[in-house]
């Protein structure tokens, strides 16, 4: 039988009711960098996806990008996060945490004053939110080689804190300009040591927190999101994007993933990718494929009755539409987005989005 979007299926070890997945949604909205009842909330209601992608959690105070994101490295968080778990497994969901680090992409006024860390010292001249605006980023300072491990500790530690909070599993968040996404790219790293250089090089910091992550979770509860076509923050493509995805299929594929979530294209922008590099990419990989960007119901559904994509992952209709998967099953209309409520605030364009009938 062909599948289709609404087919159960596997990811991994995480079994799903159907073939939505709710994409990583940053919302700041929690102001002590632990989730609310708010989030608990929010995240329940969105339940009846196959599976849900928490938004991007910082692994560490140093990887926080953006003023109100909430981390995974805490006590207190772990605490909030289990009671968002908890409220998604009793409704019938499956979620994800996404650990995160944003490199370049902050702030000092986020980090006690610090420098942002790199793989090199090289401004993303990008904007970041520190809660009164947005500020330009400001040039990092690039980590020395014998800080790597402790940046491999810290997604260690924080895949045990996802797991101490009740999530199914975690996504390793390597793609739109952040710290993994600037190792592998020869725009953003100027190293000439072993974590620079050619693309066998550039790789081994992906490779390292693979290996830290599947070190405690096991790799079919792991999985991973890149967008190697995508300029976010500045990135830059690679002066060979081809070889350098190759590369990375490699390292991906020595551990039976979860999962690999691609971002298609510009991230919320343009599907300008070159068809021929995505369609090898995707061919090179062992695990299932998420695909993610612009998907509409017509092409969702085409995506997964061909077998071009396992699961479709949707963002912003998910904000606006609690119960998209019934939605789209129905071919209801949809909410609205308000995008001017999409950061920051409380209940309002948050937990007040309808649901049918």
């Amino acid at each position: 039988m062909t599948d289709t979007l609404f087919s159960p299926g596997q990811l991994g070890q995480i079994e799903i009711a159907n073939r939505l997945v709710m994409a990583p949604l940053t919302r700041n909205r929690a102001p002590d960098l632990v989730p609310t009842e708010l989030t608990v909330e929010y995240y329940r209601q969105r339940a009846s996806a196959g599976l849900i992608v928490s938004e991007g959690t910082q692994i560490s105070p140093m990887g926080q990008g953006y003023a109100w994101t909430p981390g995974i490295y805490s006590p207190e968080q772990v605490d909030g996060w289990r009671k968002v778990t908890d409220a998604v497994h009793a409704a019938g969901g499956k979620i994800v945490a996404q650990l995160w680090h944003v490199g370049r992409i902050s702030h000092p006024s986020l980090l006690n004053g610090a420098l942002p860390v790199a793989p090199s010292a090289l401004s993303a001249h990008s904007k970041t939110f520190d809660g009164t605006g947005f500020v330009e980023t400001v040039t990092p300072r690039a980590l020395e080689a014998d800080e790597i491990p402790a940046i491999f500790a810290e997604y260690a530690h924080a895949a045990r804190c996802a797991d101490e909070a009740g999530f199914d599993g975690v996504e390793i968040h390597a793609a739109n300009g952040y710290l993994i996404d600037q190792f592998l790219r020869d725009t953003s790293n100027h190293r000439t040591d072993d974590w620079g250089g050619p693309i066998a090089n550039r790789v081994r910091f992906l490779a390292g927190v693979l290996e830290a992550v599947v070190g405690v979770l096991g790799a079919g509860r792991t999985g991973i999101r890149l967008s190697p076509w995508s300029n976010a923050n500045n990135v830059g493509l690679d002066s060979d994007t081809p070889a350098l995805f190759a590369a990375v299929a490699e390292v991906l594929n020595a551990h039976p993933l979860a999962f690999v979530h691609v971002v298609e294209g510009q991230t919320g922008g343009p599907r300008d990718y070159p068809e021929a590099e995505l369609a090898a990419f995707r061919a090179a990989l062992t695990a299932p494929y998420i695909a993610n960007n612009g998907y509409t119901r017509a092409t969702a559904l085409a995506a997964v009755a061909s077998g071009t994509a396992y699961a479709v992952a949707f963002g912003r209709p998910f904000i606006a539409n609690p119960d998209l998967p019934a939605r789209l099953a129905a071919d209801a209309p949809l909410n609205p987005l308000r995008p001017a409520l999409l950061y920051g605030g409380g209940a309002e364009g948050y937990t007040d989005y309808p649901a049918l009938g």
